[in-house]
Protein backbone atom coordinates (compact mmCIF):
# COMPACT_ATOMS: atom_id res chain seq x y z
CA UNK A 1 0.00 0.00 0.00
CA UNK A 2 1.26 3.49 -0.86
CA UNK A 3 2.42 5.09 2.38
CA UNK A 4 1.85 8.55 0.94
CA UNK A 5 -1.90 7.96 1.08
CA UNK A 6 -1.87 7.05 4.79
CA UNK A 7 -2.16 9.26 7.85
CA UNK A 8 -0.66 8.44 11.23
CA UNK A 9 -2.77 9.44 14.23
CA UNK A 10 -2.05 9.01 17.92
CA UNK A 11 -5.00 8.15 20.17
CA UNK A 12 -3.97 8.61 23.78
CA UNK A 13 -2.71 8.56 26.41
CA UNK A 14 -5.36 11.23 27.10
CA UNK A 15 -8.13 10.67 24.57
CA UNK A 16 -11.80 9.69 24.96
CA UNK A 17 -11.30 6.91 22.42
CA UNK A 18 -8.85 4.89 24.54
CA UNK A 19 -8.92 3.63 28.13
CA UNK A 20 -6.61 5.11 30.73
CA UNK A 21 -2.95 6.16 30.42
CA UNK A 22 -2.40 4.27 27.24
CA UNK A 23 -2.03 5.09 23.59
CA UNK A 24 -2.68 3.46 20.26
CA UNK A 25 -0.85 4.57 17.12
CA UNK A 26 -3.03 4.22 14.01
CA UNK A 27 -2.46 4.49 10.33
CA UNK A 28 -5.52 5.43 8.30
CA UNK A 29 -6.36 5.13 4.62
CA UNK A 30 -9.15 7.66 4.34
CA UNK A 31 -11.11 7.01 7.54
CA UNK A 32 -10.29 3.28 7.72
CA UNK A 33 -7.63 1.87 10.06
CA UNK A 34 -4.89 0.05 8.17
CA UNK A 35 -2.65 -0.67 11.16
CA UNK A 36 -2.77 -0.25 14.93
CA UNK A 37 -0.02 -0.56 17.49
CA UNK A 38 -0.24 -0.38 21.28
CA UNK A 39 1.76 2.56 22.60
CA UNK A 40 2.28 1.55 26.23
CA UNK A 41 4.89 2.98 28.56
CA UNK A 42 3.09 6.09 29.83
CA UNK A 43 2.90 4.76 33.39
CA UNK A 44 6.34 3.21 34.00
CA UNK A 45 5.32 2.02 37.44
CA UNK A 46 7.11 -1.33 37.48
CA UNK A 47 4.72 -2.82 40.00
CA UNK A 48 6.18 -6.30 39.92
CA UNK A 49 9.75 -5.20 40.68
CA UNK A 50 8.52 -2.76 43.33
CA UNK A 51 6.79 -5.64 45.12
CA UNK A 52 10.06 -7.52 45.36
CA UNK A 53 11.59 -4.61 47.31
CA UNK A 54 8.79 -4.25 49.85
CA UNK A 55 7.69 -6.23 52.88
CA UNK A 56 4.85 -8.68 52.32
CA UNK A 57 2.40 -6.55 54.27
CA UNK A 58 3.39 -3.27 52.59
CA UNK A 59 2.49 -4.62 49.17
CA UNK A 60 -1.17 -4.66 50.21
CA UNK A 61 -1.07 -0.88 49.74
CA UNK A 62 0.72 -1.11 46.38
CA UNK A 63 -1.20 -3.77 44.49
CA UNK A 64 -4.59 -1.97 44.27
CA UNK A 65 -2.95 0.59 42.01
CA UNK A 66 -2.30 -1.97 39.31
CA UNK A 67 -5.85 -1.39 38.05
CA UNK A 68 -7.69 1.69 39.31
CA UNK A 69 -10.97 0.45 37.88
CA UNK A 70 -10.74 -2.86 39.78
CA UNK A 71 -8.37 -2.38 42.74
CA UNK A 72 -9.89 -5.01 45.04
CA UNK A 73 -9.13 -7.94 42.74
CA UNK A 74 -5.43 -7.25 43.18
CA UNK A 75 -5.76 -7.21 46.95
CA UNK A 76 -7.59 -10.53 46.77
CA UNK A 77 -5.28 -12.40 44.45
CA UNK A 78 -2.16 -11.13 46.25
CA UNK A 79 -3.56 -12.34 49.58
CA UNK A 80 -4.52 -15.69 48.00
CA UNK A 81 -0.98 -16.17 46.72
CA UNK A 82 0.48 -15.49 50.16
CA UNK A 83 -2.03 -17.87 51.73
CA UNK A 84 -1.43 -20.60 49.15
CA UNK A 85 2.34 -20.62 49.70
CA UNK A 86 2.03 -20.34 53.47
CA UNK A 87 -0.88 -22.83 53.69
CA UNK A 88 -2.88 -20.29 55.68
CA UNK A 89 -6.56 -20.92 56.36
CA UNK A 90 -8.93 -17.95 56.11
CA UNK A 91 -11.91 -17.68 58.52
CA UNK A 92 -15.23 -18.44 56.84
CA UNK A 93 -16.76 -15.08 57.71
CA UNK A 94 -13.79 -13.39 56.02
CA UNK A 95 -14.48 -15.49 52.90
CA UNK A 96 -18.01 -14.10 52.79
CA UNK A 97 -16.89 -10.52 53.35
CA UNK A 98 -14.21 -10.83 50.67
CA UNK A 99 -16.84 -12.05 48.20
CA UNK A 100 -19.16 -9.16 49.07
CA UNK A 101 -16.35 -6.67 48.49
CA UNK A 102 -15.42 -8.29 45.17
CA UNK A 103 -19.02 -8.24 43.91
CA UNK A 104 -19.49 -4.60 44.90
CA UNK A 105 -16.25 -3.89 43.04
CA UNK A 106 -17.58 -5.81 40.03
CA UNK A 107 -20.73 -3.70 39.90
CA UNK A 108 -18.91 -0.37 40.19
CA UNK A 109 -16.39 -1.46 37.58
CA UNK A 110 -19.05 -2.59 35.11
CA UNK A 111 -21.24 0.51 35.49
CA UNK A 112 -18.19 2.73 35.06
CA UNK A 113 -17.19 0.77 31.96
CA UNK A 114 -20.68 0.91 30.47
CA UNK A 115 -20.61 4.68 30.97
CA UNK A 116 -17.26 4.91 29.20
CA UNK A 117 -18.52 2.81 26.29
CA UNK A 118 -21.63 4.98 26.05
CA UNK A 119 -19.54 8.16 25.98
CA UNK A 120 -17.60 6.68 23.06
CA UNK A 121 -20.78 6.81 20.94
CA UNK A 122 -22.01 10.15 22.28
CA UNK A 123 -24.38 8.88 24.99
CA UNK A 124 -23.04 11.20 27.69
CA UNK A 125 -26.11 10.97 29.92
CA UNK A 126 -25.30 7.30 30.53
CA UNK A 127 -21.70 8.19 31.30
CA UNK A 128 -22.82 10.66 33.99
CA UNK A 129 -25.31 8.15 35.39
CA UNK A 130 -22.59 5.51 35.52
CA UNK A 131 -20.23 7.81 37.41
CA UNK A 132 -22.98 8.73 39.90
CA UNK A 133 -24.02 5.11 40.45
CA UNK A 134 -20.42 4.12 41.00
CA UNK A 135 -20.12 6.87 43.63
CA UNK A 136 -22.91 5.31 45.67
CA UNK A 137 -20.88 2.10 45.87
CA UNK A 138 -17.74 4.06 46.70
CA UNK A 139 -19.70 5.57 49.61
CA UNK A 140 -20.19 2.02 50.92
CA UNK A 141 -16.50 1.26 50.47
CA UNK A 142 -15.59 4.42 52.36
CA UNK A 143 -17.83 3.40 55.26
CA UNK A 144 -16.28 -0.08 55.42
CA UNK A 145 -12.63 0.72 54.75
CA UNK A 146 -12.15 4.46 55.21
CA UNK A 147 -11.19 4.90 51.55
CA UNK A 148 -13.14 5.26 48.31
CA UNK A 149 -10.89 3.76 45.62
CA UNK A 150 -7.82 2.06 47.12
CA UNK A 151 -9.19 0.20 50.12
CA UNK A 152 -6.22 -1.86 51.41
CA UNK A 153 -8.89 -3.98 53.08
CA UNK A 154 -8.34 -7.56 51.90
CA UNK A 155 -5.07 -8.75 53.40
CA UNK A 156 -3.29 -12.07 53.97
CA UNK A 157 -5.31 -14.12 56.42
CA UNK A 158 -8.65 -12.38 55.92
CA UNK A 159 -9.83 -8.76 55.94
CA UNK A 160 -8.72 -5.77 57.96
CA UNK A 161 -11.87 -5.40 60.04
CA UNK A 162 -15.45 -6.64 60.30
CA UNK A 163 -18.53 -5.04 58.71
CA UNK A 164 -21.33 -3.75 60.92
CA UNK A 165 -24.90 -5.00 60.49
CA UNK A 166 -26.04 -1.45 59.72
CA UNK A 167 -23.66 -1.35 56.78
CA UNK A 168 -25.03 -4.66 55.48
CA UNK A 169 -28.50 -3.08 55.59
CA UNK A 170 -27.24 -0.11 53.58
CA UNK A 171 -25.73 -2.46 51.00
CA UNK A 172 -29.03 -4.33 50.64
CA UNK A 173 -30.94 -1.04 50.29
CA UNK A 174 -28.53 0.08 47.58
CA UNK A 175 -28.91 -3.22 45.74
CA UNK A 176 -32.71 -2.71 45.75
CA UNK A 177 -32.28 0.81 44.40
CA UNK A 178 -29.96 -0.34 41.62
CA UNK A 179 -32.19 -3.21 40.55
CA UNK A 180 -35.54 -1.42 40.79
CA UNK A 181 -34.71 2.17 39.85
CA UNK A 182 -31.33 2.82 38.29
CA UNK A 183 -30.90 -0.22 36.07
CA UNK A 184 -34.41 0.06 34.51
CA UNK A 185 -33.56 3.67 33.57
CA UNK A 186 -30.28 2.43 32.09
CA UNK A 187 -32.17 -0.22 30.11
CA UNK A 188 -34.54 2.33 28.57
CA UNK A 189 -31.89 4.96 27.90
CA UNK A 190 -29.13 2.76 26.50
CA UNK A 191 -30.07 -0.82 25.77
CA UNK A 192 -33.38 0.05 24.10
CA UNK A 193 -31.75 2.96 22.24
CA UNK A 194 -31.71 2.33 18.44
CA UNK A 195 -28.61 4.49 18.07
CA UNK A 196 -26.67 2.40 20.59
CA UNK A 197 -27.80 -0.80 18.92
CA UNK A 198 -26.73 0.49 15.50
CA UNK A 199 -23.31 1.59 16.78
CA UNK A 200 -22.55 -1.63 18.70
CA UNK A 201 -24.31 -4.49 16.94
CA UNK A 202 -21.99 -6.34 14.57
CA UNK A 203 -19.04 -4.11 15.51
CA UNK A 204 -15.72 -5.11 17.09
CA UNK A 205 -16.38 -8.80 16.49
CA UNK A 206 -13.97 -11.33 18.02
CA UNK A 207 -14.83 -14.97 17.32
CA UNK A 208 -14.59 -17.79 19.83
CA UNK A 209 -11.58 -19.25 18.03
CA UNK A 210 -9.81 -15.88 18.01
CA UNK A 211 -10.55 -15.28 21.70
CA UNK A 212 -9.23 -18.70 22.71
CA UNK A 213 -6.14 -18.38 20.52
CA UNK A 214 -5.03 -15.11 22.16
CA UNK A 215 -6.00 -16.18 25.70
CA UNK A 216 -8.90 -13.77 26.15
CA UNK A 217 -11.48 -14.58 28.81
CA UNK A 218 -14.32 -12.69 30.50
CA UNK A 219 -16.93 -10.91 28.33
CA UNK A 220 -14.86 -11.41 25.17
CA UNK A 221 -15.10 -15.19 25.52
CA UNK A 222 -18.58 -15.29 27.03
CA UNK A 223 -19.91 -13.16 24.17
CA UNK A 224 -19.19 -16.25 22.05
CA UNK A 225 -21.29 -18.61 24.13
CA UNK A 226 -18.51 -19.95 26.40
CA UNK A 227 -19.60 -19.80 30.09
CA UNK A 228 -16.03 -19.44 31.38
CA UNK A 229 -16.13 -18.05 34.92
CA UNK A 230 -13.66 -19.04 37.65
CA UNK A 231 -16.24 -18.31 40.33
CA UNK A 232 -18.11 -21.36 38.98
CA UNK A 233 -15.26 -23.47 37.63
CA UNK A 234 -12.79 -23.08 40.54
CA UNK A 235 -14.75 -21.48 43.40
CA UNK A 236 -12.74 -19.39 45.85
CA UNK A 237 -13.73 -17.31 48.90
CA UNK A 238 -17.47 -17.97 49.43
CA UNK A 239 -18.55 -18.55 45.83
CA UNK A 240 -19.19 -22.19 46.58
CA UNK A 241 -22.05 -21.08 48.85
CA UNK A 242 -24.07 -19.03 46.35
CA UNK A 243 -26.20 -19.67 43.28
CA UNK A 244 -25.84 -17.51 40.19
CA UNK A 245 -25.78 -17.73 36.40
CA UNK A 246 -22.97 -16.94 33.98
CA UNK A 247 -24.41 -14.71 31.22
CA UNK A 248 -23.42 -15.61 27.66
CA UNK A 249 -24.32 -14.46 24.16
CA UNK A 250 -23.43 -15.75 20.71
CA UNK A 251 -22.36 -12.93 18.36
CA UNK A 252 -18.99 -11.96 19.82
CA UNK A 253 -19.53 -8.25 19.14
CA UNK A 254 -19.35 -5.09 21.23
CA UNK A 255 -23.11 -5.19 21.80
CA UNK A 256 -22.97 -8.64 23.36
CA UNK A 257 -19.98 -7.73 25.53
CA UNK A 258 -21.78 -4.70 26.94
CA UNK A 259 -24.94 -6.74 27.56
CA UNK A 260 -22.83 -9.22 29.52
CA UNK A 261 -21.64 -6.33 31.72
CA UNK A 262 -25.28 -5.40 32.35
CA UNK A 263 -26.29 -8.98 33.13
CA UNK A 264 -23.23 -9.51 35.34
CA UNK A 265 -24.32 -6.63 37.57
CA UNK A 266 -27.72 -8.24 38.10
CA UNK A 267 -26.05 -11.52 39.01
CA UNK A 268 -23.73 -9.68 41.42
CA UNK A 269 -26.77 -8.23 43.19
CA UNK A 270 -28.14 -11.75 43.53
CA UNK A 271 -24.82 -12.99 44.94
CA UNK A 272 -24.50 -10.12 47.44
CA UNK A 273 -27.97 -10.75 48.83
CA UNK A 274 -27.22 -14.41 49.40
CA UNK A 275 -23.89 -13.66 51.05
CA UNK A 276 -25.32 -11.11 53.47
CA UNK A 277 -28.33 -13.26 54.35
CA UNK A 278 -26.17 -16.30 55.12
CA UNK A 279 -22.97 -14.80 56.47
CA UNK A 280 -21.65 -16.82 59.43
CA UNK A 281 -20.42 -15.41 62.71
CA UNK A 282 -16.79 -15.64 63.72
CA UNK A 283 -13.42 -13.93 63.27
CA UNK A 284 -12.44 -12.12 60.08
CA UNK A 285 -8.66 -12.44 60.36
CA UNK A 286 -6.21 -15.26 61.02
CA UNK A 287 -3.62 -14.04 63.50
CA UNK A 288 -0.34 -13.89 61.60
CA UNK A 289 1.50 -11.85 64.21
CA UNK A 290 3.34 -8.61 63.55
CA UNK A 291 2.62 -7.54 59.98
CA UNK A 292 6.10 -6.05 59.61
CA UNK A 293 7.55 -9.50 60.27
CA UNK A 294 5.35 -11.60 57.98
CA UNK A 295 7.23 -14.60 56.63
CA UNK A 296 6.13 -17.70 54.76
CA UNK A 297 8.14 -20.78 53.79
CA UNK A 298 9.96 -21.13 50.49
CA UNK A 299 7.63 -22.03 47.66
CA UNK A 300 5.61 -20.71 44.77
CA UNK A 301 1.98 -20.55 43.65
CA UNK A 302 -0.16 -19.37 40.78
CA UNK A 303 -3.54 -18.12 41.94
CA UNK A 304 -6.35 -16.62 39.89
CA UNK A 305 -9.79 -15.12 40.25
CA UNK A 306 -12.53 -13.84 37.96
CA UNK A 307 -12.30 -10.09 37.42
CA UNK A 308 -15.00 -8.26 35.49
CA UNK A 309 -12.71 -8.56 32.46
CA UNK A 310 -11.84 -12.23 32.85
CA UNK A 311 -9.15 -14.38 34.43
CA UNK A 312 -6.77 -12.42 36.64
CA UNK A 313 -3.75 -14.21 38.06
CA UNK A 314 -0.57 -13.79 40.10
CA UNK A 315 2.47 -16.04 40.05
CA UNK A 316 4.30 -15.55 43.34
CA UNK A 317 7.58 -16.96 44.66
CA UNK A 318 8.80 -16.89 48.27
CA UNK A 319 12.40 -17.49 49.36
CA UNK A 320 11.40 -17.51 53.02
CA UNK A 321 12.37 -13.89 53.67
CA UNK A 322 10.35 -10.82 54.66
CA UNK A 323 9.77 -9.91 50.99
CA UNK A 324 8.45 -11.78 47.97
CA UNK A 325 11.23 -13.08 45.76
CA UNK A 326 9.16 -12.77 42.56
CA UNK A 327 5.68 -11.57 41.63
CA UNK A 328 4.28 -11.72 38.12
CA UNK A 329 0.87 -10.24 37.25
CA UNK A 330 -1.15 -11.83 34.47
CA UNK A 331 -3.87 -9.26 33.89
CA UNK A 332 -7.07 -10.10 32.05
CA UNK A 333 -6.53 -7.38 29.47
CA UNK A 334 -2.94 -8.23 28.57
CA UNK A 335 -3.74 -10.21 25.38
CA UNK A 336 -6.37 -7.67 24.30
CA UNK A 337 -4.31 -4.56 24.98
CA UNK A 338 -1.14 -5.76 23.23
CA UNK A 339 -2.10 -8.41 20.69
CA UNK A 340 -5.78 -7.64 20.22
CA UNK A 341 -5.47 -4.04 19.05
CA UNK A 342 -2.87 -4.99 16.45
CA UNK A 343 -4.79 -7.92 15.04
CA UNK A 344 -8.39 -6.73 15.17
CA UNK A 345 -8.52 -2.94 14.89
CA UNK A 346 -7.37 -2.76 11.23
CA UNK A 347 -10.42 -2.41 8.97
CA UNK A 348 -12.28 -0.34 11.56
CA UNK A 349 -13.55 3.10 10.59
CA UNK A 350 -12.32 5.98 12.70
CA UNK A 351 -15.75 6.64 14.24
CA UNK A 352 -15.82 3.05 15.51
CA UNK A 353 -12.36 3.10 17.08
CA UNK A 354 -13.80 3.93 20.55
CA UNK A 355 -16.31 1.08 20.13
CA UNK A 356 -13.42 -1.31 19.58
CA UNK A 357 -10.97 0.02 22.13
CA UNK A 358 -13.40 0.53 25.00
CA UNK A 359 -15.39 -2.67 24.59
CA UNK A 360 -12.19 -4.74 24.91
CA UNK A 361 -11.97 -3.79 28.61
CA UNK A 362 -8.30 -2.77 28.66
CA UNK A 363 -6.60 -1.74 31.93
CA UNK A 364 -3.14 -0.45 30.87
CA UNK A 365 -1.14 -0.84 34.14
CA UNK A 366 -1.52 -4.63 33.82
CA UNK A 367 0.94 -4.72 30.94
CA UNK A 368 2.76 -1.39 31.18
CA UNK A 369 5.99 -2.69 32.61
Amino acid sequence: MDKSTQTEIFFGPNHPGVPGNYGIIYEFEGDTVTSAKANAGHLHRGFEKLMEERLWIKNTALVPRICVEEPDINEMVYAMGFEAIGEIEVPRRADYIRSIILELARIQGHIFSIGGNAAGIGQYTVMHWGTLTRDYILDIFEEITGARVYHIYIRPGGVRQDIEDETFDKILDLMDELENERFPDLEKTLFENPNAQKRWQGKAVITKEEAIEMGATGPVLRANGVPHDLRKMMPYAAYDAVEFEVPTYENGDAWDRIKIARDDMLQSIKIIRQLIQNIPDGPVQTDLGNGLKYKIPKGDAYVKIESKRGEYGYYMVSDGSLKPYRVHVRGASTPLGLYGVREFLPGTRIADVPVWAKSLGICPPEFDR
